[in-house]
């Protein structure tokens, strides 16, 4: 199946879903980056050249583990794990955000910009600045900047500015529209390295052709390790970039079943959670450049969305992935808060393996499934990343005593300003 074969006339369109939305002034710039992007993908020695960037720097290909304790637990399906957790940077960002950094070079850009979540991307894209020698800003939602404290760490320490963003709801839609403000003003010399599979195309073709690398060598270590393809692969959807660059390997494969985790938060109920399609709550609309589903009211307006992985926390989901679910390809699950938080326990304690929360909706729905499933079953799930960044989350869920005495002392050493 080829996602990217578009008709005349409806190029960037996945069925009805994508297309390009877009103020009149960027169209120069998006057409300069549709150029430029479809010479690099029709280039064979630009896929070498992101291969070669991909091994030496970020260390791929990345492994297939077996979590062998974990499914002797549960008693049914084997589970194997896609370990993007030890890419560089902690995630499969890495994989896009140094991609783009090899078209900026080609455009002759100086300076980049991103929104970020979690902040795994914003890492990951002040990773590539300091490697290319590019400026950097970094938008952020104000409550993700407090919850993902250790990633902005990073991220200002690598030289990018960062920007915490006050307006709306503080998260991650709200870095997005910063970050298109901010393109507008100062396209002449700057990229936006959009850091998920949406937004206006070539975006959604260019973020997924770059993940891609995850499933094409899913594909064949799964034939190595376990002797088959899984019969079920799980993955988290924010934006959909993880999915999306894992299912790639899999689309042809009918009887593989492709199954998207979305962000269940306190559960079903408008405000509640970030579930695009596995609740009710969204509807088609257009905005942030592409026409998709979104968790808005009658009137368009963007309601509330939460969940405990700041990276989920999002709006609006990935046209591709869209289309495959109107296809019934792709099926997709809401996953809770507490369900998240139980399925991380179950993977330190078992496997001694931490998924950032954002993976751990893919890990929990896996571990419901795979309790009924045949131990000759097989499942994989995509760690999309690992779960460092999110220690002052996963121990405010966890109640963690010790580290709260931790923090308290910290606190008393740093003393007032």
């Amino acid at each position: 199946m080829d996602l990217f074969n578009f008709k005349d006339g409806r190029e960037g369109y996945y069925g009805e879903y994508g297309g390009t939305f877009l103020p009149e002034i960027l169209h120069s710039t998006i057409e300069e980056l549709k150029l430029e992007f479809r010479k690099a993908k029709d280039d064979p020695e630009f896929w070498q050249e992101f291969i070669l960037l991909m091994q030496n720097y970020s260390g791929r290909p990345t492994p297939v583990t077996h979590l062998a304790n974990l499914s002797k637990q549960l008693g049914g399906a084997q589970i194997y794990l896609k370990r993007e957790d030890l890419n560089h940077t902690g995630s499969h960002k890495i994989n896009n955000v140094m991609g783009q950094g090899l078209l900026v070079k080609r455009m002759g850009k100086t300076r980049v910009i991103a929104e970020t979540g979690a902040g795994q991307h914003g890492y990951a894209t002040a990773t590539m600045a300091a490697r290319f020698g590019f400026d950097s800003r970094i938008y952020m939602g104000a409550v993700d900047v407090a919850r993902q404290r250790p990633n902005v760490f990073w991220m200002e320490n690598m030289g990018s500015e960062v920007i915490a963003v006050t307006d709306g709801q503080q998260t991650l839609k709200d870095a997005i529209n910063e970050c298109l403000r901010d393109w507008v003003t100062n396209m002449d010399n700057t990229h936006y390295v959009l850091g998920t599979a949406c937004g206006p195309h070539p975006f959604p073709e260019m973020v997924s052709w770059f993940q891609s690398v995850i499933g094409k060598e899913a594909r064949q270590q799964m034939l190595d390790s376990a002797g088959k393809l899984p019969d079920r692969i799980f993955a988290c959807v924010g934006g959909g970039s993880n999915a999306i660059g894992l299912f790639q390997g899999f689309m042809d494969d009918k009887d593989v079943e492709l199954i998207g985790c979305e962000a269940g938060g306190f559960g079903p109920g408008k405000g509640n959670h970030a579930a695009r399609l596995a609740y009710k709550d969204a509807s088609v609309g257009v905005a942030q450049g592409m026409k998709t589903y979104f968790l808005q009211n009658d009137d368009g307006n963007m309601l509330e969305t939460h969940s405990v992985a700041a990276g989920l926390d999002y709006i609006g989901v990935n046209p591709v992935l869209v289309h495959l679910w109107e296809q019934e390809r792709v099926r997709f699950e809401a996953v809770t808060d507490t369900q998240v938080t139980e399925a991380l326990k179950i993977s330190m304690r078992t496997e001694g393996i931490i998924p950032a929360l954002e993976s751990a909706h893919g890990f929990a729905q896996a571990i419901i499934e795979a309790e009924t499933m045949s131990k000759d079953d097989v499942i994989l799930i995509n760690m999309s990343g690992r779960g460092d960044k999110d220690i002052f989350t996963i121990a405010d869920a966890l109640d963690d005593k010790h580290w709260k005495q931790f923090i308290r002392q910290k606190a008393e050493q740093y003393g007032p300003e």
